[in-house]
């Protein structure tokens, strides 16, 4: 493979602020993964940490002129770092980058411990807020259970409710698809929420532990994310958008996207765990111990030295770091070969086809089907123009 002349820059960050958890998802990455890291690190984020986030971050925006950067607070469960204790992170990190780069901060939560002096907090550094839930409650609780094995469903409907008494800090809602669940239930439950976004998230699975399927011959996850297309767009009085399906339709239609999990887009985002380690894939502690360490933290090191990092050239060389099976599909620039962590096997690395690769291809078809319908061709721009799809339904 030939080097790239220069690497895209990273445009997100996101602070492991706390890194442990009030309820216990069996699909975890972070705790209940080969990669047990995270039990072994500091609770929370210290001051020290997040002041040199903020400089390295300060440095990598000045370096290659960012006008925006995006901070994401992260965990395990974020809300347990505390008020007082996030608010003054959030203070160190304003301060140390320069007011000429426009910081946008985000935090994703399980939204059970969401209180009216969050939002206060969250108002004051104008956060959005992402919540998890997998659906009504027998979806939710085949997998998102407290330590006690109770339901968390009705303690993230209310934080939920709360959050959208202050609409603007809404940032949407993220799900794990489950073929056990009724897409069309599970839609349904988080569209009547109003959330701007919905995100779906295959969970993390490898060819060598593959995701659960009743009938290893079908693809279930794809016709899954099929029937939540086909709803969505059965829907008129909703106006939410559903990331992955929007990045199918963008990507068949040429736009270029940074999209992580879709796509050749390079490398977009960057963790700083709570003891300042830095990772480019968080997500590959569900492959193996070790596999999202870089050897890097923010004490020692610049973000430019993790753009050249070996464990970060897969998105730097797009369809040159895929398996030739990748390399022959026409659906290669939507797919972009599959999730990195979704791509692994023992015997072979990251060189394969993702393990959702039957699914992706059913799904991406189905989305390009219902385009020609509609007298829209894949590849040509979508409606929106060269850099944004407007969905007409």
């Amino acid at each position: 493979m030939t080097r790239p002349d220069a690497p895209a820059p990273f445009g997100t960050f996101i602070l492991k602020v706390a890194n442990r958890c009030n309820i216990d998802c069996d699909y975890c990455f972070v705790f209940n993964s080969k990669d047990q890291t995270a039990r072994r690190l500091p609770a929370r984020m210290s001051l020290a940490v997040a002041r040199a986030a903020a400089r390295r971050i300060a440095e990598h925006a000045e370096a290659h002129e960012l006008r925006i950067v995006h901070v994401v607070l992260h965990g395990g469960e974020p809300l347990l770092a505390g008020v007082p204790h996030l608010a003054a992170l959030l203070g160190a990190v304003r301060d140390g980058i320069p007011d000429r780069t426009t910081v946008r901060f985000e935090l994703q939560t399980n939204g059970t411990l969401l209180s009216p002096a969050w939002l206060d907090l969250f108002e004051r550094y104008g956060v959005t807020v992402g919540v998890s839930l997998d659906g009504p409650p027998d979806a939710n609780d085949r997998h998102r259970l407290t330590h006690r094995g109770r339901s968390s469903t009705a303690a993230t409907v209310r934080g939920i409710e709360l959050l959208r008494t202050r609409p603007h800090l809404f940032a949407g809602l993220l799900a794990v698809v489950d073929p056990a669940n009724d897409p069309v239930a599970v839609h349904d439950c988080l569209a009547a929420f109003e959330p701007p976004v919905i995100d779906f998230g295959l969970p993390h699975a490898t060819h060598d532990d593959p995701p659960y399927r009743r009938d290893t011959e079908v693809p279930e996850y794809g016709r899954w994310m099929s029937r939540v297309y086909d709803t969505w767009l059965d829907r008129p009085e909703h106006r939410h958008s559903i990331r992955m399906l929007e990045d199918i339709v963008a990507l068949s239609s040429g736009v270029h996207g940074s999209v992580e999990t879709l796509g050749l887009a390079p490398q977009a985002g960057l963790v700083i765990e709570s003891d300042g380690s830095v990772e480019g894939v968080d997500t590959l502690r569900s492959v193996e111990e070790g596999a999202s360490r870089l050897g890097l933290d923010v004490f020692h090191h610049s973000f430019d030295e993790a753009l050249w990092h070996p464990k970060l050239s897969h998105r730097r060389y797009g369809k040159d770091a895929l398996a030739a099976k990748c390399r022959a599909c026409p659906l290669v620039a939507v797919c972009g070969g599959g999730y990195l962590p979704h791509r692994f096997s023992t015997a072979a690395g990251y060189r394969n086809p993702s393990v959702y690769c039957a699914d992706l291809e059913y799904l991406i078809r189905h989305v390009q089907s219902s385009l020609r319908r509609h007298g829209w061709e894949p590849g040509a721009a979508p409606p929106g123009g060269d850099t944004e799809w407007e969905r007409t339904k």
